[in-house]
């Protein structure tokens, strides 16, 4: 009788079986997760989150939280999750002309808060067909016939949209871009001065204001730095209760003289701050005349001397000089 020998056939087999049988209990196990994924999400859209609360807050003088909501075109029942905020919101700006800002936040499991903010009559937008009466954020709320009292005008700005309700913008690009960063600097000011602002020439916008300072800006670039400038200057101990007219020279400077004479200072460097004069000193009436002219190369400089004492000084020096001769 021969001994019978054992192969391994049998157990090769069974590995085989076995690495079947995983991958078949990971695919088993991976469609349930899936369906039971699916079960879920589609419960959660349908029967979990829904709204049974909607609370409004924030300021809304002319309207009542019961039309905020309609305007919103939310309702008690609607999924949070499928909402569309973005459009929510937008819908409340389109449809309540007095709503500055709209903003909705869902509170899970089922509540929901839209808060809202109100208009502010800020600035009038003066045009050929009228003047547009501007929010702070430049929301069009009205196309007046008049100027309103009390707020600053705009000039040369060229509207391409004047329906009330809608974002102000303008024909060109660039002036839309000085508009939005010169109201965002007055927004922010803690006190607005300024009672009219040019910009039929981009490349010469003048602020006028009620202090009796004329700035010329210059072109629609760094429009922040330049008002934050000028403001420095005008806030100067030297300039201070003065009137006049502040302008810019090259991109970092600022001059101020009491008179609209062009102003050239031949030599000056960007590191140096002067006080130039146009006074001619064989003119009897010289002192009435005088004009300072105050050159800021940098916006923390707060040196500013007067062209009278370095006149005095200079003339001293000049007759010291001839009595020692």
């Amino acid at each position: 009788m021969k001994d019978v020998e054992k192969t391994n056939v049998e157990r090769n087999n069974s590995s085989k079986r076995m690495r079947r049988r995983k991958r078949k209990m990971n695919l088993y196990g991976l469609i349930v997760i899936l369906l039971v994924l699916t079960v879920g999400i589609t419960i959660s859209y349908t029967f979990l989150f829904n709204i049974n609360e909607i609370r409004v807050s924030g300021e809304s003088d002319q309207y009542t939280a019961e039309e905020i909501v309609i305007a919103s075109g939310i309702s008690k029942g609607d999924n949070l999750l499928r909402l569309n905020t973005s459009k929510s919101e937008q819908n409340i700006l389109d449809n309540l002309l007095y709503v500055e800002t709209a903003s909705i936040d869902r509170d899970f499991p089922s509540s929901l808060e839209i808060n809202v903010t109100k208009c502010i009559p800020a600035y009038n937008v003066s045009y050929d067909m009228g003047t547009l009466l501007v929010s702070k954020k430049g929301k069009i709320l009205a196309d007046n016939g008049f100027i309103t009292e009390g707020l600053p005008i705009i000039y040369g700005y060229e509207p391409s949209v004047t329906t009330p309700g809608k974002m102000i913008e303008s024909s060109d690009e660039q002036k839309s871009e000085a508009f939005m960063e010169i109201i965002e600097n007055l927004n922010s000011a803690e006190e607005n001065i300024v009672s009219s602002v040019d910009m039929s020439d981009k490349y010469s916008i003048i602020v006028n204001y009620s202090n009796g300072i004329i700035f010329k800006m210059g072109n629609w670039t760094d429009i922040e730095y330049k008002l934050n400038m000028a403001w420095d200057v005008m806030n100067n101990e030297y300039v201070e209760g003065k009137t006049g007219y502040i302008t810019m020279i090259g991109s970092n400077q600022c001059s101020f003289r009491s008179s609209d004479d062009p102003v050239y200072i031949p030599g000056v460097t960007p590191d140096t701050t002067e006080t130039d004069t146009d006074t001619d000193s064989d003119d009897e009436d010289s002192e009435d005349d005088e004009e300072t002219t105050t050159e800021v190369y940098d916006e923390d400089a707060e040196m500013f001397r007067e062209y009278n004492e370095q006149n005095n000084t200079e003339s001293e020096d000049e007759d010291e000089n001839d009595d020692s001769e």
